[in-house]
């Protein structure tokens, strides 16, 4: 990367997980750009929902940071219950979509990013781009029976984050996954509360869920300070809830 501050990219970037690494980032120096469903101040507004989106959104982070992107952090996601009996048609609906924002989305953006740091000379530790990927422990442990989907997508993500490491660490491309536990945002506690807090407490060793601010701090390493033979790491953030 450049010895200029860092230009990054960061989905989801509103509130929770996503909110705390652009802070982290911005207190480390780095011009960020966030993304969001709606925009805002630093904030790129892009339904990820819709085919094309990711592509939409790299055009405008790329003109909002001057035609150069260091650093890319798929971030944004969702995590929606469909139950198995269902009918057909909503039952398809929430895998396409679930699909279309965790998976076919970050995909997008990363192959942005690839096809964009090979146009560039190599950087700091030789790397011309740094892709972060959070996913989640639901990719190795699964999720609940209304969470099929949503541990596919995660898994999926790991799996593509391995395939970019051994692809395209040779030009000077690192990537990397983060996999959260549950993480003290809104989306999970509702979850918590949902399906009895307290026995799922019970299941972390830590005796807590993560906070946003943690799980930053582990994305603010891998984009920022981590060496280039780390590509391809996949860091666990989970209280020992889930060991591999």
């Amino acid at each position: 990367m450049s010895e200029s501050p860092p230009h990054i990219l960061v989905t989801g970037a509103t509130r929770g997980i996503g909110a705390a690494i652009v802070e982290a980032l911005a207190a480390r120096g780095a011009k960020v750009v966030g993304h969001g469903t709606r925009a805002a101040p630093g904030v790129l507004a892009a339904d990820l929902s819709e085919g094309g989106a990711g592509d939409r959104l790299w055009d405008a982070a790329l003109e909002s940071l001057d035609g150069r992107i260091d650093v890319l952090i798929n971030n944004a996601g969702v995590f929606e219950a469909i139950a198995l009996d269902a009918p057909d048609a909503d039952w398809q609906a929430s895998w396409g979509r679930t699909m279309q924002i965790n998976l076919q989305s970050s995909a997008d953006l990363c192959r942005r990013m690839v096809l964009h740091a090979q146009g560039r000379e190599p950087g700091a530790a030789a790397l011309r781009g740094r892709i972060v990927n959070v996913a989640s422990r639901a990719a190795y442990r699964g999720d609940s029976p209304s969470h099929w989907h949503y541990a596919a997508s995660k898994a999926g993500m790991v799996a593509m984050t391995k395939s970019i490491a051994r692809g395209y660490a040779g030009i000077g491309v690192a990537a990397f996954a983060i996999c959260p536990g549950y993480v003290m945002t809104g989306m999970a506690e509702n979850y918590l509360a949902s399906r009895g807090g307290d026995k799922l407490l019970a299941d972390i060793p830590l005796g807590r869920v993560a906070q946003p601010d943690e799980v930053a701090s582990v994305a603010t390493y891998l984009a920022l300070d981590a060496p280039a033979s780390m590509t391809g790491a996949v860091l666990d953030v989970n209280g020992a809830s889930f060991v591999r």
